[in-house]
């Protein structure tokens, strides 16, 4: 899939509209206006670039997403593994846990999130 870019208002525009998929534009247009300060074209301009992107897909004033929140930060997530570590899983889980302890839960989830990767391969 292609690289997807969000602005921070987006992104929080996105999330808006994955905790209430499906969600009716008009209902989108009351809560960018309480939420953001928008007018009714705004919000339409930020959804149909939303949709272009790819995210979602507006279908008789209907908003549903083409893939899912955890879907796309994974996609965010191996982008920024790829560009900051060259692509190495273990190079980043170096970076992000030093001078940091993991509890015995945090590095048994991870243990098991390893075992269920060499699993499915």
């Amino acid at each position: 899939m292609a690289d997807i870019q969000l602005g921070v208002i987006e992104a929080r525009y996105a999330d808006m509209i994955w905790e209430r998929e499906p969600v009716t534009s008009s209902e989108l247009v009351k809560l960018t206006a309480a939420e953001f300060h928008w007018k009714r074209t705004t919000a339409h301009n930020v959804l149909r670039r939303l949709c272009d992107k790819g995210l979602f897909r507006n279908e008789k004033g209907t908003v549903t997403s083409l893939i899912t929140r955890q879907e796309f930060y994974a996609m965010q997530s191996r982008k920024f593994v790829e560009d900051s570590f060259a692509g190495s899983l273990p190079a980043f889980i170096a970076a992000f846990t030093k001078n940091t302890s993991l509890s015995p839960e945090e590095a048994a989830e991870i243990r098991k999130m390893i075992d269920q990767a060499v699993e499915e391969t």
